[in-house]
């Protein structure tokens, strides 16, 4: 998906040009300006360090010590540990501050801090661009590679860097894996350095992307930016079926979405009685059996009779307790029991609804066809037309 406002050089995107406020989600994980239309005093000077996004949404904090004229989207080189690196500028100014507190960066605290080069030249772009081509292909003679060598490792990306120099494999393994004799075959293989990183399920499957159940693509892979660790007591605390493969997003572990809502479901059982109070009546006790937040609805059945459940209201729950608190015993459920108000049948048929012809009506294909008159006509003509020349023929 790409706007106008995108712009590409040598087969390689730019990025977006207005600051993210397209929409049209251009870029992985973006990130708004919404600092852009405010100017600084001119007496302060503008913050020197900006953050760089390199492929599948990997983000560095670099400083522009030659105080260069940058804005989000251009291509830079940047520095690397051997050569240099092409990514494109993600923000620039007071907001570059404003994530490094969020990111716990300290800059002030960098002895010899990276540093932007200069913007990226033609060369430097066509350099880029055919060192991303290669990617696909070096992913996949790896994986052979690491299966004749009976690893067991999934090699699920590479990255080139800018120069192409150095190649970073990821990979995810469930146990420790010695790749040594691997590293020496990918190195004589491709004519690159190389680097093995270990990611996780949910690493690889925001660097991979994907649609999820939902119908939309993945929030790791779009804007989720960290991940919390999810359980199966969210599940339980939205009431939801403890069914593995309905809980487990693409990476196999619990769907990061569990956790979005958590927190107004913890709020709200707040008010409700812990599911082991027990209601004491005359004729038993009352065992409670399930509850609907939104409707605030508990059901409840007497432990003489586990099949007939009762609903009831929560102010209705709170009044009993109360009233047991008191040392009353209410005699039965079904006086406190809940009815719903009877649904009011709709004024209008659905043929009114449709124009009211019979040729609209949506069942109308359901009824049997009528002869027409003509027809019966013809038939009894065709009838009397022959017992006619049977006559004569006799």
């Amino acid at each position: 998906m790409a706007c106008n406002n995108c712009s590409s050089a040598g087969g390689v995107p730019k990025g977006c040009q207005s600051n993210g406020s397209c929409g049209t989600g251009c870029n992985k994980l973006p990130v708004f300006d919404w600092l852009s239309n405010m100017e600084l005093p001119s007496t302060e000077k503008p913050f020197d360090w900006v953050e760089v996004r390199f492929k599948n949404g990997r983000k560095e904090f670099y400083h522009n010590a030659n105080e260069l004229t940058l804005q989000v989207g251009d291509a830079v080189a940047t520095e690397a540990h051997s050569g240099h690196d092409i990514g494109n500028v993600s923000i620039v100014g007071e907001l570059v501050k404003l994530q490094m507190n969020k990111k716990k960066f300290h800059f002030d605290k960098e002895e010899k801090p990276e540093k932007v080069y200069r913007k990226a030249s033609e060369k430097d772009l066509e350099a880029w661009a055919d060192a991303r081509n290669k990617e696909q292909d070096t992913m996949i003679q790896s994986r052979v590679a690491a299966e004749r060598m009976g690893l067991k490792m999934k090699i699920s990306d590479v990255e080139y860097q800018g120069d192409g120099s150095k190649a970073t494999f990821f990979y995810t393994a469930e146990e420790r894996v010695d790749f040594r004799l691997l590293i020496r075959e990918l190195a004589q293989m491709f004519s690159v350095r190389v680097d093995m990183r270990q990611i996780g399920a949910r690493q690889e499957a925001q660097r991979l992307g994907g649609i999820g159940s939902c119908g939309r693509e993945l929030c790791c892979s779009t804007w989720l930016s960290d991940f919390r660790s999810v359980n199966t007591a969210a599940a339980r605390y939205q009431q939801l079926s403890l069914n593995p493969q309905k809980l487990a997003g693409q990476c196999g572990k619990l769907k990061c979405c569990l956790n979005y809502e958590l927190d107004s479901y913890i709020e709200a059982v707040k008010r409700f009685p812990s599911p082991n109070k027990k209601l004491k009546l005359s004729k038993g006790v009352a065992v409670f059996q399930k509850m609907d937040i939104f409707k605030e609805m508990l059901w409840y059945a007497l432990d003489s009779d586990i099949s007939n459940w009762v609903p009831l209201k929560l102010e209705q729950v709170n009044e009993i307790i109360e009233a047991n608190d008191k040392g009353e015993l209410p005699d039965d459920l079904t006086e406190f029991a809940y009815e719903e108000a009877p649904k009011v049948k709709a004024e209008f048929e659905v043929a009114d609804f449709v124009g009211g012809n019979a040729e609209e009506s949506i069942n109308r294909f359901d009824k049997p066809k009528k002869q027409s008159n003509n027809g019966n006509r013809n038939r009894n003509r065709n009838r009397n037309q022959g017992n006619k020349s049977h006559k004569k023929a006799e």
